[in-house]
């Protein structure tokens, strides 16, 4: 006989595992955070360790070395680059303090005549956030302190965390297999399969869409006739990367740059140049390069971005759309939760009916051509 029970209680236990969920997450941010962005590479740079140990012959142990090691070369470059960049940007502080200077005694000027609030009593207030400013400076220092620490930390362990997840890839899965029942494998591999795929077409896009911004920015910030080209296209192209927030930040660096170089016409036009190619990233790259890898409904999206920024901020941010994208292919493979898979993704067209295929039984790979599962 089988056991139904009522809808209150249903929601109910979703609600206390989604609290409890939600709590571990944040007490274990410190250990799950470059756990999952370890799960995430590791699928990114699989193709490269299967490579190095099928056709090369290497021990897989040197073949996720070499394959992190790769990964971590190429990080790197892009992280020197920005920061050779920015080194020849400190020559220009002098010029900047000059222009804001300028533009600052305009703007108390300003204030003054609109507002009635004499120079004097502005200085005078700005000498006592000042101050209160300076008295907390002890603490300031300490967090940018606490915080490069925490980023180098999480940078470490998520390469020590890659290696393992590279090196113990079979062992892994063989366990998630014998965890259930054999009628299920079929349904696991396939979900394998997909989430390998999905997620590495992700991160591949995503990176393929930064250099086209990138190449894209060099150009029109050419044409304008500004300076440090090349550093103000990269901030555009990497700063990107971060959901909604990226663009505003790569605008406000982009316009204080230019106008510390070149003049507030110059600046202007950076700002409109950088509006446009948000939108032409928004309009066309992102839905093609990007969206059509992960059919996730932009609502959902927006809800995991925002989910993501409360729980654990911007590294939040970065992994909320490839998990959300990993929970929509498991719910389409689970009988009880196809539902949940429905609402996760985007709308169907009028007249289509939504299809979810399974493997057929001792078929581990029956998804789309996928190649051999490693």
């Amino acid at each position: 006989m089988k056991n139904t029970f009522p809808f209150y209680l249903k929601l109910a236990c979703v609600l206390i595992i989604v609290i409890a969920g939600g709590f571990l997450a944040i007490v274990g941010k410190t250990f799950l955070s470059p756990l999952l962005f370890a799960f995430l590479f590791a699928l990114l740079l699989l193709p490269l360790s299967n490579f190095l140990e099928n056709k090369l012959k290497f021990p897989r142990s040197l073949a996720a070395i070499i394959s992190v090691i790769f990964f971590l070369t190429g990080a790197s470059i892009i992280i020197y680059s920005l920061s050779s960049q920015i080194a020849g940007l400190s020559g220009e502080w002098p010029l900047l303090k000059t222009q804001l200077g300028g533009l600052f005694h305009n703007l108390q000027q300003w204030i003054g005549n609109t507002f009635n609030v004499n120079i004097n009593k502005q200085t005078e207030y700005i000498d006592k956030t000042t101050s209160k400013v300076l008295s907390s400076s002890g603490s300031i220092l300490g967090e940018t302190v606490i915080s490069i620490s925490t980023t180098l930390l999480l940078l470490v362990f998520t390469l020590i965390y890659t290696f393992f997840i590279l090196f113990y890839r079979r062992h892994l899965m063989k366990f998630i297999v014998v965890a259930f029942t054999e009628k299920h494998r079929s349904v696991i591999y396939d979900i394998a399969e997909e989430i390998k795929f999905i997620v590495r077409k992700y991160i591949t896009g995503l990176f393929f869409q930064m250099a086209i911004l990138v190449a894209l920015s060099c150009l029109i910030f050419w044409l304008i006739g500004i300076k440090y080209v090349f550093l103000l296209a990269l901030l555009v192209g990497v700063l990107n990367l971060v959901p909604y927030l990226g663009i505003y930040t790569a605008l406000f660096v982009g316009i204080c740059i230019t106008f510390a170089t070149s003049d507030g016409n110059h600046a202007l036009y950076v700002a409109i140049a950088v509006i446009g190619i948000h939108l032409i990233d928004s309009n066309f790259l992102m839905p093609k390069i990007v969206g059509s890898k992960v059919k996730i409904n932009p609502l959902i999206i927006i809800l995991g971005v925002v989910i993501g920024e409360m729980v654990w901020g911007i590294t939040g941010m970065f992994l909320s759309v490839p998990y959300l994208a990993m929970a929509k292919i498991i719910f389409d493979r689970v009988e009880r939760m196809k539902s949940w898979g429905l609402l996760l993704g985007e709308e169907e067209e009028p007249g289509r009916k939504i299809k979810i295929k399974f493997g057929k039984p001792g078929n581990q790979n029956a998804i789309n051509g996928l190649p051999e599962k490693q």
